[in-house]
């Protein structure tokens, strides 16, 4: 009878106390939870994201891939699959599955291993918001109360929503949205249901699932969720065995961008973490850059098109690798990148009109003789081997080589060029990036040449000379004397003799004409004339450093250091009308939730800004990509750095380049509104164009990255400008002409051309010059005798 006393009271205390027990130990697991309310505010990983102007994907920047979807938007067959991969009672219980949980820890208790998952989609969200992934039975207790909270607080949509969003799913994809584009490069709204199927057999085991990694096992797992749709009665017998017999298509797709302009891209990703930090990275940033996908593509192909017309014309430097044995084709082929478009290949047989080469296609393809005959033997940049006679002359099987492919597929012995180039376009008016190309491939090399590289400019440089000459009195029509000119050194008496191209003298030149004919002596007086000092203090307006020009004679002459970026900054002063500008590459700034947080608003220019009601009240916001500049604050209103006389002047010299001087090449875009500069410097080892009309600015430099000479028949005219030129052709078509306005205080006159005075009935040669009105010619020297020295404008001669 006492035994049953006891057995009876230990029963009721138990049955008192486990409740109390629980309580209390819940209780106390509750204490530190955190609130529900705070997943509402929970913000995931995205990555940043760079798009161009016309909304084409640049580039992603991210340790996790991941495109958040919301719950409306999700297919109800995938949200079916899931649920039959994962929790088929999700709708029914409340954050966690008793006939589930109870069947895992007898698995546990009797096996020691857990063979079986506990835990409802709930619990996981609880797990992977809120918790460690460490395995203690209090970690699994929290995630318990957790869930239960969970399913208080959130409806069944929203612990879906949360969970799709954040789970991992193999290939660094989290979210349902990411794992599409990776596994089948589309979003989840346009799988198929075996391929929904697929990526709901994923969550479990990512590696062990995954239909590229195991695609047997993947397929099991796909067939299985399949089969459980069809018994839950979540899809019909017809679909199940459609989507059963469907084959597996999974591939990786990376997140390729839509429009390659990674030099750009990498621009802004520096941009951006300066200014955000880390967070860039995690904070889904999703950035609109000023460029756009006509422009950006037009300056790749033109880039990649002249530096392979320069190679060309130099010849052939052979296999990048030779006697590859059969057996280790596949492998290297593998191994080998794309370069500028460059394919690599292997040649496996030669006959007298053909190769035959083994592509990354895994194909035997054809390349025509006709495509090879230019590959003499590269001797040095000056000379070359003879012509070859057939394709044996050329190459040998088991060379690695290059070949190019068209649109048809057709393919062009090529190699990959060793001269380098950079080509940047600023808005004339804004100084928004139109188009950078910093090199001819960013796979081989990421150094940006168009803002890190620092080049002697040569003759592009001339400009501001001129344009120094033109504010300290000179006029277009002054009398320069183009003869020899020998300059002391003061330090240790040497003597230095410039020359002009071709060694030769034209005698006393106008000012114009000697810059469009790029007189180096003439520009040299000029500097001389003007003063070094007073010069540099000149050009320092234009946005050069001025402790970074050398304080000598020979800056006349381009010895500058420079980037492309400052030679096409400091030209837009010329395009835009005397306007300072300060070039950038972002537009537009939006957080996660697609708000606009920054705008890009360039100080205005009051002429021609019609977009602005009252310019008093326009405020200027920009992350100008000068440097230097961010430590100043940006004006509203651009700043006029020059006479925009001065800058019409030098307008109508610099059109004169095109017209009739080293540029006349560009007259094949049949324009009237275009004006530029070539440039070469000693030895050909930088060559340049810069040129511009109202829309576009842009700079194109082609060289060595380490400086040697191009060849003794190449100029900037041969190699910069036939890249300018097709460029600018894609860049202005449709657009109309645009000449720049002539400001008030411009004056036309006609001159005598030999003597630089104002014409007389007596002058034989003549033609009409444009003059600021306070230098123009007074009278009317209609006698023809000389003038005194108060009816002229200083024109001296020396």
């Amino acid at each position: 009878m006492r035994l049953y006393k006891f057995i009876w009271w230990s029963f009721i205390t138990l049955i008192c106390t486990v409740p109390l027990v629980i309580s209390g130990a819940a209780l106390y697991l509750s204490h530190n939870l955190p609130s529900i309310e705070s997943i509402r505010h929970i913000e995931l990983q995205i990555p940043l994201r760079v798009y161009s102007a016309d909304n084409k994907l640049i580039a992603e920047f991210g340790e996790m891939r991941r495109s958040p979807i919301a719950y409306k938007d999700i297919p109800p067959n995938f949200i079916n699959a899931l649920l039959a991969a994962e929790d088929d009672n999700f709708k029914n219980h409340y954050g966690i599955d008793l006939k589930s949980l109870l069947r895992a820890i007898l698995e546990l208790a009797t096996t020691g291993h857990k063979q079986s998952g506990g835990s409802t989609i709930t619990m996981q969200v609880a797990r992977n918001y809120f918790l460690s992934s460490e395995q203690t039975y209090i970690r699994k207790a929290r995630e318990i109360l957790l869930a239960l909270k969970l399913e208080q607080e959130l409806t069944k949509e929203e612990i879906l929503e949360l969970y799709l969003n954040k789970i991992f799913l193999g290939y660094r994809s989290y979210g349902i949205e990411a794992a599409s584009q990776v596994y089948y490069g589309k979003s989840v709204k346009e799988l198929s249901l075996a391929q929904m199927a697929t990526i709901a057999g994923l969550p479990k085991a990512p590696s062990a699932n995954n239909p590229i990694i195991n695609p047997k096992r993947s397929l099991e797992r796909r067939n299985w969720i399949l089969a459980r749709m069809h018994h839950l009665g979540m899809i019909s017998k017809t679909d199940y065995e459609k989507a059963k017999a469907e084959p597996e298509t999974a591939k990786r797709h990376d997140a390729i961008p839509e429009l390659a302009a990674p030099y750009i891209a990498e621009i802004i990703r520096l941009e951006m973490v300066e200014k955000y930090g880390d967070a860039a990275y995690t904070d889904g940033y999703q950035v609109t850059a000023t460029i756009s996908s006509p422009l950006q593509e037009a300056a790749n192909q033109a880039l990649r098109k002249g530096l392979l017309e320069y190679d060309k014309r130099h010849g052939y430097r052979g296999a990048e690798q030779s006697a590859l044995p059969p057996e280790n084709w596949l492998n290297t082929i593998k191994e080998q990148k794309s370069i500028g478009y460059l394919e690599p290949a292997i040649v496996t047989a030669i006959d007298d009109q053909n190769i035959i080469v083994f592509t990354q296609q895994n194909q035997q393809e054809t390349v025509a003789w006709e495509t090879m005959k230019w590959a003499r033997p590269y001797l040095s940049n000056n000379s070359m081997g003879p012509p070859p006679k057939a394709p044996k002359d050329i190459v040998n099987v088991g060379d690695l080589i290059r070949v190019q492919r068209d649109q048809q597929g057709t393919l062009y012995f090529s190699q990959i060029p060793k001269a380098e180039s950079a080509l940047v376009s600023l808005n004339s008016q804004t100084g928004a990036v139109e188009a950078l190309v910093g090199g001819f491939s960013f796979d081989q090399s990421n150094y940006n040449r168009v803002t890190q590289a620092k080049r002697q400019p040569g003759s592009s440089f001339k400009p501001f000379i001129y344009s120094a000459a033109l504010d300290a009195g000179f006029t277009a029509a002054s009398k320069i004397n183009d003869a020899p000119i020998v300059v002391e050194d003061g330090s240790d008496k040497k003597k230095w003799k410039p020359k002009n191209d071709g060694n030769k003298f034209l005698g006393p030149i106008s000012l114009r004409e000697g810059l469009y004919r790029s007189r180096n002596l003439v520009t040299i007086r000029l500097l001389q004339s003007v003063g070094i000092d007073n010069t540099l203090d000149y050009i320092e307006k234009f946005g050069f450093a001025k402790e970074s020009l050398p304080p000598s004679l020979s800056l006349a002459l381009g010895s500058a250091d420079v980037s492309p970026m400052q030679i096409a900054r400091a030209w837009t002063v010329f395009a835009s009308g005397g306007y300072k500008l300060y070039p950038y590459v972002i537009d537009e700034i939006k957080d996660r939730n697609n708000n606009i947080i920054f705008t890009a608003a360039p100080p205005a220019i009051p002429e021609t800004n019609q977009t602005i009601a009252e310019v008093s009240e326009y405020k200027a916001e920009l992350i100008p990509m000068e440097k230097d500049d961010q430590l100043k604050t940006i004006p509203n209103i651009a700043e006029s750095v020059i006479d925009k006389r001065t800058a019409y002047i030098m307008n109508s010299i610099l059109q004169d380049v095109i017209r009739r001087g080293t540029g006349t090449r560009a007259l094949v875009l049949k324009r009237i509104d275009l004006a530029g500069k070539t440039g070469t410097t000693n030895d050909t080892k930088d060559t340049w164009f810069t040129g511009y009309n109202g829309d576009y600015t842009t700079v194109v430099w082609v060289g060595f990255d380490k400086p040697d000479t191009l060849g003794r028949r190449e100029y900037g005219g041969t190699l910069a400008l036939p890249i300018w030129i097709d460029f600018m052709q894609v860049a202005l078509k449709d657009k109309p002409n645009k000449t720049m306005p002539k400001p008030a205080g411009i004056v036309q006159l006609k001159i005598d051309a030999d003597t630089g005075r104002l014409a007389s009935d007596y002058s034989q040669h003549t033609y009409t010059e444009i003059f600021k009105k306070e230098d123009a010619i007074k009278g009317d020297n209609s006698s023809g005798l000389p003038m005194s020295s108060d009816d002229v404008a200083p024109m001296e001669l020396f």
